[in-house]
């Protein structure tokens, strides 16, 4: 997430205060989206929310958010291979 593209009134806040507020908010979503994976809920999404608003402020976030993109991609891609050859193979 560029950081050009954070609301002005964010960058305008002190910076203890923006991390403090990053990482309240962002660590509240990531743990709420892992008892959401066992309970009944919106639990990844939730996770990635979460990493996003850390990663407005923490860096090993951004890394791990940009992590999870090339693995996400990776996947994608893997299934969608999948799919298309078994369409191809089916009768």
């Amino acid at each position: 997430m560029s950081r050009a593209s954070l609301p002005a009134h964010w960058r305008r806040l002190p910076h203890p205060l923006r991390w403090i507020g990053a990482a309240i908010g962002g660590g509240a979503c990531v743990l709420v989206g892992v008892v959401l994976l066992v309970l009944p809920g919106p639990g990844i999404a939730l996770i990635v929310v979460g990493l996003l608003i850390l990663a407005t402020e923490f860096a090993w976030a951004e890394s791990l958010l940009l992590r999870l993109k090339r693995h996400s991609a990776a996947v994608t891609s893997t299934v969608s291979d999948r799919i298309g050859r078994r369409r191809r193979s089916a009768p």
